[in-house]
Formats: C-alpha cells, structure tokens, sequence
C-alpha cells in the first residue's frame, strides 16, 4: 500500500460514501476504508438474523416473523424530501441509475394526544381537525399566503417579497401578521418547516420560509399524500449506490480493514492510514468521529426504538409508510418525536409486516420511558428493541490537520441536515459547492 492517494475516506456511512463518490467523479484519487465488512457503518440496513445478533444476542429470531433476508432494518431510519438536497446529489452524480425509489404515503403530526393528517392543501386545512372554525378562517388565510407568496418568493428578487425582508423579519413576527394560535404555529413550524425545536421562531423568516417551500414543492411532485420518498431495500442502498459510483471514477474500496489509524506529521498534518502494518499514504482523510475520537466531542444523545408489527400505525388511514411528527410542546420536552414507518411495499419486511420507529434526542438514560408516547401510538407490536447512541461532532480546525469528520445522524426522520453537513464537508475539502441546479425530473418514484 505504498501509493498515494489525494483523499483516504474512513467508513462506509452514507455521509462518507456521498463524499468519496462526489470527490471521485471530480477526479481525485480515493481510497475508501472500512474496519466493518459490509456497508453502511452506523446508517446500515440489518436482516432479522443481524438484528436479533444485535440486540438480543442470538441469531435464532422467531419463526413466525417470516424469512430474514426479506429484512432490512434502516439502523438510522430516514426519508428524504421529493425535491430536496438529497436526490438533487443523486441526480447530479447519476447515483439515480442504481436506485429504485417509491413515494411515501402519509405525513401526520401529534396534536392534542391525536394524530392528523399534514393538511396538503388549503381545502384539506379547512377540512382539518387540527383547527377550531375561527382559527381555520385565519389559517386559511395563512395557507393562501403559503400555498402563493412562499411558493413564488424567489430570494433574489425584491419583487416577490410582498414589501417584506425576511432576513430581518422573525418568523414569530411574521407568523403574527395572521393571529394565530400555538397550536397551528406548532404545526406550522414542525410538520411542515421541520424545525427540531422552537429557536427558529426568533431566528430571520427565511429559513422558515425557504423549508416551506421545499415541503410545498416536494408535496407537488409526486401528487402522493406526502413529501418523502424512499428507496426501494432500504437505505443500505444508498451508501452501496455511491460507492459504486466511486469505484466507476478509479476509488478504491477495502473492507474488513482492522484498526485503520490515522499518521500525522511533526506539524499535526495527515500523511497517511496504517492498517494491517501497512500505510497508505494521503493528503486529506474524511472520516466519520470513531476513527478521529480525539478530534470529536459528545454533543448529544438519541434515543431509539424500533418495532416489528404486523398493521400499519393505527389513524394514519392505513398507510403503508409513513412520518409523524410529535412537537416538542405537545409532549412537554426540548425536542421533538418521530414515528417512521416502512413496510412489505418498500421490499423492507415480509408481506403484511410493517417496521416502525420513533427517535428522539434523549433527554434521559431511560428510552424506554421517554419514548413511551410515540410506541403508545404504534398499537400491538410483534417485536420491540431499544437502542441509543451518543452524537457527536468533530472540534478540529481542518485547515491544520486535513482531518475532514462528520457529525454523528441526528434523531430526525428526514435528509435535509445529514445533506447539509455533506455539502460543507465538500466545500471545505474542495473549496468549491456542488452545482445543484439540475433536472429534477430525471430522479422518479414509482407511487403504487
């Protein structure tokens, strides 16, 4: 292993493979390492026998739970928005051509110990329970403005901006110019801006805006009853798809590599990867934080848990796959919950059989009582596992070292922060931004 390699990338996490793909296609030489031997690192996807290895300690799961092949459990489960930054990278870097993909059928959200439909529509927030009649004349309102002047806002230009600068304006300021109440703002903010929490409020209205947009445009492109879509198998593919994608453009894999330690030089700067007595030699390493853990701190903690049930979510009208969204404030915590789940129709458990999880950041050591409200929503459960993982996020000054560290999945059911951190991750290595203005037709989901 005497040759030298522009990038070393350590894992095979999704985050991880993105990079080396996109580093790949733009002609660096990369040498892709994993100490696990398969894909995926901690976004990997488990047949039964892995995940009852896993968390029970036996590789005899029952056997009225069907074939464990026909298993994939998403170890960080998430869907990714129809027109978000996600499939954006994947159309940009053909990824698309390796992946089937399927719309997801519902997005719901918690309030007042009851589940509803996401309103989709200014008709559908009439119809909603989510709303008192006085408030819905008002949310009405809200929806008109959302469904017009969010969709035609274009930052650039002033014109769409209806006399306003949402830069300055706050979102509870704006929110406030339509009276309405904690409940709909709730809503608002969490099931269709998905916010984690309540900050955004005093933070400019363009972010808020700008994700309301997304979810808008992304409810559009599908016709579906909801903004998401996920791939067919799981989201094993997904780090599979762009290593692939890497091997095309000459990156090397090698898995199974023990150990894989990191050189530095007398000044702290990066030289190489030594596994196996062996060193490769390097002038930038990407990595996920188990493999710089001096380079990381813990930021956080999320707690898990994963069901196998035989129904879909009760009051989700029978959806197949589906998100819920529990505010924050509904449950009286920091930060909100998740209910995600898949089925036999995204090929990810047997027919008839539903996998469902509900995360949040963990407030306490006890997931099991914390998220108590969420699985109380999944009815009768087959199976039920409990996990937990500290996050964390890398304090290094990569301009020093070359080390390039992602920050561990957060709790959310979605793609839009794991993308983000790619994309700055790609600036600072390359010093340029991914040309995202493609032709977002070319991704599609089959919605049957």
């Amino acid at each position: 292993m005497d040759e030298e390699y522009d990038v070393i990338v350590l894992g095979t996490g999704l985050k991880e493979c993105i990079l080396s793909g996109l580093l790949s296609v733009d002609g660096l030489k990369v040498l892709h390492m994993d100490r696990n031997d398969y894909y995926g690192g901690e976004s990997t996807s488990l047949n039964l026998i892995q995940l009852w290895t896993r968390f029970r300690g036996s590789d005899k799961p029952p056997a009225n739970l069907g074939s464990s092949r026909d298993y994939n459990v998403d170890m960080i489960p998430k869907f990714m928005m129809a027109n978000g930054t996600l499939v954006r990278v994947l159309i940009h870097t053909d990824v698309t051509k390796y992946l089937s993909f399927k719309a997801v059928d519902g997005s719901f959200v918690y309030n007042k110990g009851k589940v509803h439909k996401v309103p989709a529509t200014d008709m559908e927030a009439l119809k909603s329970p989510l709303m008192g009649i006085f408030e819905k004349r008002r949310a009405r309102k809200f929806f008109i403005y959302f469904f017009i002047y969010v969709q035609d806002y274009i930052e650039s230009d002033p014109k769409t901006h209806e006399g306003m600068d949402l830069t300055r304006v706050t979102t509870r300021e704006l929110i406030a110019k339509y009276g309405l109440d904690d409940n709909t703002v709730d809503f608002i903010g969490h099931a269709l801006a998905l916010h984690r929490d309540d900050h955004y409020l005093d933070e400019p209205a363009l972010d808020t805006v700008k994700r309301m947009k997304l979810y808008a445009e992304s409810l559009a492109r599908f016709q579906g009853g909801s903004p998401y879509i996920y791939p067919l198998y799981g989201l094993g593919e997904l780090p599979q798809a762009f290593a692939r994608l890497s091997a095309v453009y000459g990156g090397t894999y090698m898995l199974n590599k023990p150990e894989c330690k990191v050189e530095f030089d007398e000044e702290g700067k990066v030289v190489g990867v030594t596994s196996e007595g062996e060193t490769a030699r390097c002038k930038k390493v990407v990595c996920d934080p188990s493999y710089l853990p001096n380079k990381a701190r813990k930021v956080g903690k999320v707690a898990r848990a994963i069901a196998i049930m035989s129904h879909p979510i009760p009051n989700t009208n029978d959806s197949h796959s589906v998100q819920v969204i529990l505010p924050q404030k509904q449950l009286g915590r920091k930060s909100d919950m998740y209910l995600f789940c898949c089925s036999y129709t995204h090929n990810v458990a047997p027919k008839g059989k539903y996998i469902a999880f509900v995360s949040s950041e963990a407030e306490t050591d006890h997931p099991e009582i914390e998220l108590k409200a969420g699985i109380d929503l999944l009815g009768p459960v087959d199976e039920l596992f409990f996990d937990t993982y500290d996050r964390y996020e890398p304090v290094n000054e990569p301009s020093l070292d070359n080390c390039f560290i992602s920050m561990s999945y957060d709790a959310t059911t979605h793609f839009e922060s794991t993308v983000t951190d790619v994309l700055n991750m790609y600036a600072m290595i390359t010093g340029k931004a991914v040309d995202l203005s493609v032709d977002l037709s070319a991704a599609s989901a089959a919605e049957e």
